[in-house]
């Protein structure tokens, strides 16, 4: 009777660590009004219990469209568009005002992503842009975040240090930045701060009790097609102006998805992958609890896509279109491929 008595136990207590390590993934995905005008490279923040889409891809020769979406109606309002329309931007909210950095341009010449240094400020009550002092250098596809008013965007990706050319092409070189430049809003300036350990662009990223979290990204280069994925996770303290050992890494490698911090969390969704054997986009909904130092899962979303915007409003966290495939897939090679879903899903998150 001992073995029997001893492998119930096993099961037991294997039964309870397994209930709390899924603990959080509790919750099922809704489906709310569509998206107006699909696209990739959009991303999402929210402000005043409304949530703001802006960006857009397309193909190449950026968009810059804005559109609100009211929580109480369940509508989309398209807003006035970006004063210098860019794609890979990024974006975050403060005391009303949505702040956006950087980004890229299509060049005059030729093709390719050419970065650029812009800053502007968003006020979704007026529906007007004020451009702000620029960056101090020129680079796409980096991440920003706010701690006590002060906004650190970091990383990204730019052309190689003294080169001619002013964009990044796909099969030419690109320079992958540690750079964390802090930007304070009060005094329109800007303030170099410790790079991080990892260059990296496409990343995802969160506060939680003042402290920075990067999260995975791709390395190399920005274009998904010559970059690898990385699984690492970097914490930044602005008080000591220091960065601290690496973080337990995601568990899905990837980068270009959406993101949100609720509840001391910090969510990430979707994201593309592209190497020789597997080239599409993910559906994982990853869940980063850094005073545990662990992952855990959420429900995947019911459609897979990078590109997404993800914002959190209240204790939902939305994600709106995004490309159901990889960058690297060939699209537009197939006219009758639908590549961008107009989805918007919702999903309620642990309190």
């Amino acid at each position: 009777m001992r073995a029997p008595r001893i492998l119930y136990a096993v099961v037991t207590i294997a039964s309870l660590v397994l209930a709390g390590a899924t603990a959080v993934t509790q919750g099922r995905w809704t489906r709310l009004a569509p998206f107006p005008e699909p696209d990739e490279e959009l991303y999402g923040v929210a402000v005043g219990g409304k949530l703001y889409v802006i960006g857009g891809f397309g193909g190449g020769r950026p968009r810059g469209i804005v559109f609100e979406y009211d929580p109480a109606t369940d509508r989309w309002t398209k807003k006035k568009p970006m004063a210098r329309p860019v794609h890979h931007q990024s974006m975050v909210a403060l005391r009303g005002k949505i702040y956006l950095f950087g980004g890229f341009v299509a060049p005059e010449t030729g093709g390719g992503w050419e970065p650029v240094d812009n800053a502007w400020e968003y006020d979704p009550v007026a529906d007007s842009w004020r451009a702000l002092r620029p960056m101090p250098v020129k680079r796409g596809s980096t991440v920003a975040e706010v701690v006590d008013g002060t906004i650190y965007v970091i990383g990204g990706a730019t052309t190689v240090e003294g080169s001619k050319e002013t964009a990044i092409q796909g099969q030419g070189p690109a320079r992958v930045l540690t750079t964390n430049d802090a930007y304070d809003p009060i005094s329109n300036s800007w303030q170099s701060r410790a790079p991080m350990a990892l260059g990296r662009n496409h990343a995802f990223m969160g506060v939680v009790n003042g402290k920075v979290y990067v999260i995975g990204g791709r390395t190399a280069h920005a274009f998904i097609t010559v970059a690898t994925n990385t699984d690492i996770v970097e914490e930044y303290d602005p008080v000591a102006n220091a960065w601290s050992g690496l973080k337990a890494k995601m568990p899905t490698p990837r980068s270009g998805g959406g993101w949100g911090t609720y509840g001391g969390r910090i969510y990430v969704a979707g994201g593309e992958v592209a190497t020789p054997e597997l080239v599409g986009a993910f559906r994982a909904v990853e869940v980063f609890d850094p005073a545990a130092n662990a992952w855990t899962k959420m429900p995947p979303m019911p459609m897979p896509r990078h590109g997404v915007a993800g914002a959190i409003i209240g204790s939902r966290f939305h994600l709106v279109s995004g490309m159901i495939t990889s960058a690297a897939a060939g699209a537009g090679q197939d006219p009758k491929m639908e590549i961008h879903t107009s989805s918007h899903d919702v999903i309620e998150l642990p309190r």
